[in-house]
């Protein structure tokens, strides 16, 4: 077989595009035949877009639907719309999506945005328009976070993104290298990805299952900048990689995945803890970002840059200053130890143990699908109309499970396993 044509048109391996967009239908949504598919994109990643819809329709796929967003048009936005343009969002289209997913469809997300698209932007605008947008998402958002569906995100090398990746190398160049990142995470630069994820899968398995029969109580987390206490929800549960969705599909949602995963208890976080990577937010870069809890909230939070975006973000809701996820990743996982910084959270949470403030996922506890919102917030489970993750893990951080008689086992150290 000759090998796929790259150029300085086409800088992207479409021999691994095709396996990523195979991975993407079979290994990330697990697609049912009949099933229908509301997919997300820019439009930067048509061509990611037209083979996911081939693969799709090939696994018997009912009907995708694929709605693209364009930066120059967000752009247009804050330069021309009126000021009350800001405190709106399309709620009618995230009721539909809303409806679909209660009708069985499936939903796939393409990133690759610039992430610093926003970035000279009023940030005064770009809080409110998120807000907007995060209480209009709420009720598709639900479906997915409750984990109802089968859902799955994956990424495409946009050129503002790759350029802000690798600002010192030509688009062509940046574009190419973004891409063979992407690949080789995504585990698609294998003669069998599906394989390949099978197996990584059954490592993820093993992980949780003995975090699952320890039950801590709590971790511990310890490094420089950091020592923080996360209490875990009454009868949480553990998961990573393939999960089983309440319609019955096991799914990957996000490729690439590192993680293993559970929801905190959202009165019982305690201590302080400093951000190891950047937080790339709605186009806004937030770095260095330093936070202390009391009873479980955010009291104390500052950044050296972003503040003003972390503190509105902050002031998203009530339970926007709280936890909803702790996350395990080992440093030596492939994303870090690429040495690339993503500027993407799907990537750079993958590289490093993170916390998430906001939602909770109802699937990290035990018999969660069967559990009503007030169970869920009985026993520690957080509510928001955010969900966003950040970097705390490092080479020099170590984490101890807390038994519920004081007792310690050690869980990572220097940012390991132990």
């Amino acid at each position: 077989m000759n090998a796929p044509l790259q150029s300085a048109r086409n800088p992207v391996d479409t021999a691994k595009l095709e396996k990523l967009a195979e991975v993407a239908v079979k290994i990330g949504l697990q697609l049912q035949r009949g099933q229908d598919l509301v997919m997300t994109a820019p439009v930067a990643a048509l061509p990611l877009v037209r083979l996911i819809t081939q693969h799709a329709y090939k696994a018997g796929a009912g009907l995708v639907t694929t709605f693209y967003a364009d930066e120059e048009a967000t752009l247009a936005r804050y330069a021309h719309a009126p000021d009350e343009s800001f405190d709106r969002a399309s709620d009618w289209l995230y009721e539909g999506m809303a409806k679909a997913f209660a009708g069985g469809a499936a939903r796939l997300a393409i990133a690759g945005d610039n992430p610093m698209l926003l970035s000279s932007q009023d940030p005064q605008k770009v809080a409110r328009a998120n807000r907007a947008n995060s209480i209009a998402y709420k009720p598709a958002l639900e479906k997915i976070s409750n984990f109802d569906i089968n859902w799955n995100i994956v990424s495409y090398p946009n050129p503002s993104w790759a350029s802000q990746v690798f600002p010192d190398d030509p688009e062509a160049i940046a574009v190419e290298k973004l891409a063979n990142a992407i690949f080789a995470a995504s585990r698609v630069d294998v003669d069998d990805p599906i394989a390949a994820w099978n197996e990584h899968n059954a490592n993820l398995r093993r992980r949780s299952a003995w975090l699952n029969e320890e039950r801590f109580a709590a971790l511990h987390f310890t490094g420089p900048g950091t020592d923080l206490m996360v209490g875990l929800a009454d009868g949480h549960e553990w998961h990573g990689g393939a999960s089983t969705a309440k319609n019955g599909i096991t799914c990957n949602p996000n490729i690439p995945t590192e993680e293993v995963f559970t929801t905190p208890h959202a009165l019982r976080v305690e201590g302080h803890v400093s951000s190891t990577k950047p937080l790339s937010h709605q186009g806004t870069l937030i770095d260095n970002i330093q936070v202390r809890f009391e009873g479980g909230r955010i009291v104390e939070a500052k950044a050296s840059r972003g503040e003003e975006v972390l503190k509105k973000v902050l002031d998203t809701d009530e339970g926007a200053r709280r936890l909803g996820e702790v996350a395990l990743v080992p440093h030596s996982s492939p994303i870090s130890a690429s040495g690339i910084l993503f500027y993407n959270t799907l990537f750079d949470e993958n590289a490093s143990c993170h916390i998430a403030l906001g939602q909770c996922y109802s699937k990290c506890f035990l018999d969660g699908a069967g559990l009503s919102e007030e169970q869920i917030r009985a026993q520690g489970g957080n509510s928001s109309l955010i969900h966003i993750d950040w970097m705390i893990g490092s080479g020099e951080v170590d984490i101890d499970g807390v038994r519920a008689d004081g007792s310690r086992v050690a869980v990572m150290r220097q940012g390991e396993w132990a």
